[in-house]
């Protein structure tokens, strides 16, 4: 009888020990899982944080950077993106000092007294900072002088209606695109959306690869990651204004889709894309991820990509990101500028640098996209 009864208590006791056992297994597993949740709440709310960094390093700096080749002379495209990205942030946080700081520094260039060679794709695309300055202060004086790059891009048109300033280079997408839709922003003219539109469609047709991906260029036969990323970004803002009745809107929705996807496929376990996109043996590249984060970013919150596919995969980027910018609010390995080249060794060893407005710009961007989508 007590044999019995001890097999009962045992029996009792090991039930009991097997079923907490049970339990603080689960406990594990959910603490586990809100934590990782905190430590992506963590690096959500960085965005602001890492922004207004970013946003400060333009502001310190002493010089513009400029572009100066024997054709054309301009405040550097890339430092424009970056003030345009800068003055969005803080057009979102409601942060008007900021905005003054930015119209400061700019004060040379606002007033036309800093050289400018005007009708070329990489010096009309400064238009984008007076034209968003315009669309936060009100002053006609920026829009006259943003218009007068937008429009000076359709001068003289060729006879199938694009700009002259067509090349096919990947990066036109954007450098066209944007300052055509900063000028309908600033406006609502929709001859503005019509162009780009025309534009950007006619580039989709010639330069996009049956994998979704864009050649560097028609004799640079290489998925070069920044490239990409002008193209991706330059998508994204067209695609978040026009009108789904326009003639080239599922054109452009197609090749933006089928682009995502591919991105989707490429992009590596910790967030980040690679100098050359298909390529892993080349160095993870923080400018082009960022275009990448971006584009996608904005896909999700124009419903133009669906959320449970596309989430994941700019959250993952953010945070990849936050590992490479400095306490001085400058982000590391960015590519330096690269032209076209038949060889991928070319490609494979450029060189990396930090604070290079060309990864700088880009996190401006996808900061306000994700504020935009948090609040």
């Amino acid at each position: 009888m007590r044999t019995v009864n001890k097999l009962r208590i045992f029996r009792k006791h090991f039930i009991s020990k097997r079923q907490v056992f049970i339990v603080v297994v689960i406990c594990l597993f959910y603490a586990c899982q809100n934590q990782k949740r905190e430590d992506a709440i963590v690096k959500v709310n960085s965005v602001k944080v890492l922004g207004e960094l970013v946003t400060d390093d333009l502001l310190s700096r002493s010089d513009f950077m400029m572009y100066q080749t024997e054709e054309v002379q301009a405040l550097h495209y890339a430092e424009i993106c970056a003030a345009y990205g800068a003055t969005k942030l803080a057009a979102f946080l409601k942060d008007n000092e900021t905005i003054n700081k930015l119209i400061e520094r700019y004060r040379e260039p606002l007033n036309d007294k800093i050289i400018n060679t005007s009708n070329h794709v990489d010096a009309n695309v400064y238009g984008i900072l007076p034209l968003e300055l315009y669309i936060q202060t009100n002053n006609e004086k920026y829009l006259e002088q943003g218009l007068r790059f937008a429009d000076g891009q359709w001068e003289n048109p060729l006879p199938n209606g694009l700009t002259s300033q067509t090349r096919y280079w990947i990066d036109d997408i954007y450098m066209i695109g944007c300052l055509q839709v900063q000028a309908y922003r600033a406006t609502g003219n929709m001859k503005y959306l019509e162009r780009a539109a025309l534009e950007i469609d006619s580039y989709i047709k010639k330069l996009q690869q049956p994998n979704g991906l864009f050649f560097h260029g028609p004799d640079a036969p290489f998925f070069w990651g920044r490239g990409n990323g002008w193209v991706a970004a330059g998508l994204a803002e067209l695609l978040s204004v026009l009108p789904k009745e326009n003639v080239h809107y599922n054109s452009l929705l197609s090749g933006y889709k089928k682009m995502m996807k591919s991105l989707l496929h490429y992009q590596s376990n910790d967030g980040m894309w690679h100098q050359l996109i298909d390529n892993n043996k080349s160095f993870k590249e923080t400018s082009s991820t960022a275009m990448f984060g971006f584009a996608i970013s904005v896909g999700v919150k124009k419903r133009l990509l669906p959320e449970k596919r596309y989430k994941e995969a700019y959250e993952k980027a953010w945070n990849a990101l936050t590992n490479y910018i400095d306490k001085e609010g400058k982000v590391s390995q960015v590519c330096v500028g690269t032209g076209q080249s038949k060889d991928e060794e070319y490609y494979l060893n450029r060189p990396k640098v930090t604070g290079d407005f060309h990864g700088q710009a880009p996190m401006l961007w996808f900061a306000h996209s994700l504020l935009e989508i948090i609040e």
